[in-house]
């Protein structure tokens, strides 16, 4: 078993680590030339703001009294610059947004592994292409501009990382900060004779993150009256900024400025998915090279923002956010950044045709020397009679339309020029879609044949064990030699195909790993032939019955992540199926057990997101709860044994006291966290030592099936409450009720089978170690077990919340244990939330094993089998064209199935691990006898 598990992890890890080569490759490539206009920039200095988590409503909307949350901004808007609206790209995160603005490309999904912090593969921007830049902000978004580039052209000036406090009294001081240290700057320039000439210099830029809008939008939601207010600590400041830049430098006309945000934010404080929430922000520009407000009459856009922003007269220019690094790189005169992909948005620009149409012409030059460069990359990397060239933009169509634009431009055409630019842009951008996913298919097919020949191998595992086909006369045959040296041959063949093409090392492991795992499969050929001659003896009607079953009940799971009721119609399912068995003759009680906890677990699908409507009082409710069911439990116990043994009884008060301990700190920290005061340390630390604890409290109770599982749900619930913010307090609650009565079903159910052997359920000790001559043969109903597990680990990931989109979390949830931005380690927390009740649907399932006498390495393959049909299913689902949600939709959600099949191997040995081992306090036995 042990042996199955680490190939099982193996295989998977392979299937898992697919998805990155095949849809998270990097698109960056190197060895470009830069692409600069030949012709006089129009500003010698760009300023760019970047209010971070600001929504385009939020900035353009009036308050509830009429009046506009930024006057100065809108008073560009109406007589100084251009504005519109900056569409951004999933993931709405700092990291990627901000590589978008400066960069001009979407970001490199690798970069996920460092938490959007650092990108794995080095890439220009216009920070880099600039004389010198100063920077002031955060120090996660400024050295990443920073790291790696050589020279001592980039300056940057950040406040502590402590300083993004969640919980701070008052967050607007990292806006504040950076508007100080910027006059602090200027005002020293002034006696720096040094500084004073860098400063004067062209092509100079100079950044402004204002991070106190996103961190106020997280702790208080991005309707609250500290967000709005610190709207308008920025407008203040950028007025500030402005009128004493335009001082410092004599009104000389020469500075361009720029406000946009990174990625706007949910209702609930939240953002990285693709809700208009978060890609909706907004653009404003002004000053040097910048076209003047255009009045109009009318504007065609689909959405109704105008009127609710009373904008409709001023004309709106929307851009996609990766746009706005070409455009200003042409404002100051720089090559424009190696890796773009943005499209000049040349209507923003107030300058000459000739200007317009040689700007854009070096933009469709810069996006093609990338096509090339990757064109080559992939020519040289793949044999000639294999390759497939991009058709719609041949070499000779590049040099066609190149020289058309030329040629147009020199006969003072600019439009046409300008609109034969865009057209050769759009076609090396699709080239360079073409050759990024060029071996996507070939991929593709590689791993289809490795999962489809995996679920084979572990089905046939099933069957022999368990001699399914023993009905069927079998002979003995001699092994031939003639399979094993096929394969041996194909994988020579694949191994040399792919060495002469100087593919990356990880082709080999998806080329060659399903090459065993079939052999593995063909090899057993009788077995196979066997098991087809026996299910042939069955009647058509009933297999075709079986296998419509077993289909539908597949996508209804598939179906759960995208329609979470979809579980409310499984658990409706699950509370009618009682009666169609003989489980409501022979057992009523427990089968209206069943029927009452599954249907209100069935509630749960049905309500809003957690985080979206937060409620403590629900959490000190979900508390009380647990409380009261310990009172209960603890007093049956007492009242069962004829002496309750002191440790055992202080091992159960204490748990009690953790979870009141646990209602206290929620409280407490939510009431001074709204005071604005913090959170407090004694909290802080009373939830780490909770945390810590639960994973040690259920160890010291007694292994009885009843009481170990007890114990394990009242630490998780002391840790769960400490992590919730609303209703999904209640949810582990009402799991673990349904799991009891699960166990009580599955020992019912197996009378129906004649299976002699049968234990009370409050006898069973989870020590127990079974006879492995005693385990039964395998049931049809056994494949229902197996199901029924997956069903509720899917419940227990989408129960309270969709987490194949990410703004389903809630930073909140963390508050008692930091505040203070981390996203590892809020992450592994909110990481941590989800598998509680992943863990206690496992130890669950570890007493149904034990109670139904089969062996675990058949019920778990049974699992594995279910979840890997699940995750082909995925796989053919995933996406990379429609809306960028449904694309990381898609995504998520394949990685979530594979990830639940590779943390299901670690769970479950988690959850034996928690449910048989026994920790002696003192080193002293404890007996149970009188």
């Amino acid at each position: 078993m042990l042996l199955f598990c680490i190939l099982g992890l193996l295989v998977h890890f392979v299937f898992f680590g697919s998805i990155f080569d095949i849809y998270f490759t990097s698109p960056l490539v190197h060895g470009m030339t830069p692409q600069f206009t030949p012709l006089p920039p129009p500003a010698k200095r760009l300023v760019l703001f970047v209010a971070d988590g600001l929504r385009a409503d939020t900035l353009y909307e009036f308050d509830e009294n009429g009046n506009t949350r930024a006057p100065f901004i809108r008073n560009i808007i109406m007589h100084e610059g251009s504005w519109g609206i900056s569409h951004t790209r999933v993931p709405t995160e700092s990291r990627p947004g901000h590589v978008a603005l400066i960069a001009g490309f979407y970001e490199d999904v690798s970069a996920v592994a460092k938490g959007w912090k650092e990108n794995p593969v080095g890439f220009d921007s216009l920070v880099n292409e600039s004389k010198y830049t100063w920077s002031w902000g955060s120090p996660d978004i400024l050295t990443m501009f920073a790291k790696g580039v050589g020279g001592d052209h980039i300056y940057t000036y950040s406040y502590d990382a402590e300083s993004e406090d969640f919980g701070a009294h008052d967050v607007t001081k990292l806006d504040t900060w950076v508007f100080d240290n910027v006059k602090e700057f200027f005002h020293a320039a002034r006696n720096n004779q040094s500084l004073f000439s860098k400063v004067n210099e062209e092509k100079i830029v100079f950044f402004l993150h204002l991070l106190g809008i996103d961190t106020n939008g997280h702790a208080h939601r991005p309707t609250s009256r500290e967000y709005k207010d610190n709207v308008k600590v920025v407008d203040d400041g950028i007025k500030e900024i402005v009128s004493m830049l335009e001082h410092f430098y004599g009104n000389d006309g020469k500075t361009a400025f720029i406000f946009t945000s990174d990625h706007g934010m949910t209702d609930w404080g939240f953002h990285g998915a693709g809700h208009p929430s978060e890609t909706l922000t907004p653009f404003v520009s002004w000053g040097a090279g910048i076209k003047y407000p255009q009045k109009v009459s009318a504007q065609k856009f689909d959405d109704a923002f105008l009127k609710e922003w009373k904008l409709e007269n001023w004309k709106r220019q929307d851009i996609h956010q990766a746009d706005v690094a070409p455009l200003m790189a042409s404002l100051i005169g720089v090559p424009f950044p190696l890796n773009s992909v943005g499209i000049l948005p040349i209507d923003y620009l107030n300058n000459t045709d000739l200007f317009k149409a040689e700007s854009m012409f070096t933009n469709a030059m810069q996006i093609l020397e990338q096509f090339k460069v990757k064109m080559t990359q992939k020519k040289e990397a793949t044999l000639p009679f294999f390759f497939t060239p991009f058709k719609l933009l041949s070499e000779s169509k590049q040099l066609n339309i190149l020289r058309k634009a030329r040629s147009y431009i020199k006969q003072r055409k600019y439009d046409e020029a300008v609109s034969l630019c865009k057209e050769l842009i759009h076609l090396a951008l699709k080239g360079l879609s073409y050759y990024h996913t060029y071996d996507r298919f070939f991929l593709g097919i590689n791993v289809v044949l490795g999962f489809v020949g995996w679920t084979s191998y572990a089905s046939l595992l099933i069957i022999k064990s368990h001699s399914i086909t023993r009905g069927v006369s079998k002979e003995v045959k001699k092994p031939s030699h003639l399979l094993p040296c096929s394969f041996i041959a194909i994988s020579v063949l694949v191994a040399f195909f792919l060495l002469i093409q100087d593919c990356p090392w990880t082709y080999y492991v998806y080329c060659l790993l399903p090459m065993p795992i079939w052999y593995a499969v063909l090899r057993e050929f009788q077995v196979i032939q066997d098991f087809v001659l026996s299910l042939l003896t069955f009647p058509p009607s009933q297999l075709v019955g079986y296998l419509f079953v077993f289909t539908l009940g597949i996508e209804v799971l598939v179906l759960s992540f995208f329609y979470r009721y979809m579980l409310t119609a499984g658990l409706i399912a699950f509370a009618c199926w009682p009666f169609i068995t003989q489980l409501w003759t022979r057992a009523k009680s427990i089968s209206l057990s069943w029927i009452f906890f599954s249907l209100l677990l069935a509630v749960f699908p049905l309500m809003p997101v957690v985080g979206r409507k937060p409620d403590i009082f629900l959490v000190m409710g979900a508390g009380l709860l647990v409380l009261l069911l310990s009172l209960c439990v603890v007093t049956s116990l007492i009242r069962r044994k004829d002496r309750f043994i002191n440790e055992e009884l202080l091992l159960h008060l204490f748990q009690m006291l953790s979870i009141m301990l646990s209602m206290c700190v929620v409280y407490t920290t939510h009431d001074s966290l709204l005071k604005k005061q913090g959170l407090p340390l004694f909290n802080q630390i009373i939830s780490w030592i909770t945390l810590a604890s639960s994973f040690v409290l259920p160890l010291l109770s007694p292994t009885s099936l009843f009481e170990r599982l007890f114990s394990i749900l009242l630490s998780s619930m002391s840790a769960y409450l400490l992590l919730s913010t609303g209703y999904e307090a209640l949810f582990p609650l009402v799991l673990s009720c349904l799991m009891f009565v699960w166990i009580q079903v599955e020992q019912e159910t197996l009378q129906q089978l004649s299976v002699s052997y049968k234990q009370k359920v409050t006898s069973l000790q989870f020590t127990y170690n079974p006879d492995i001559t005693q385990f039964r043969q395998i049931y049809l109903d056994d494949v229902r077990r197996a199901f029924f597990l997956v069903f509720f680990l899917v419940t227990a990931f989408f129960g309270t919340g969709n987490i194949a989109s990410v703004n389903s979390f809630d930073l909140a949830s963390v508050y008692c244990f930091l505040t203070v931005f981390s996203p590892f380690m809020m992450g592994a927390l909110m990481m941590w939330k989800i598998l509680i009740p992943f863990v206690l649907v496992m130890c669950a399932f570890e007493a149904v094993q034990l109670t139904t006498q089969l062996s675990s390495k058949s019920l778990f393959l049974m699992v594995l089998i279910i979840s890997d049909i699940m995750a082909l299913h995925f796989f053919f689902l995933v996406k990379d064209y429609g809306s960028w949600l449904d694309i990381g939709t898609s995504i998520s959600q394949y990685v979530i199935v594979m990830s639940m099949t590779i943390v299901l191997v670690f769970l479950n040995g988690l959850a034996h691990l928690l449910t048989t081992k026994k920790l002696e306090l003192c080193g002293k036995p404890k007996s149970h006898l009188i």
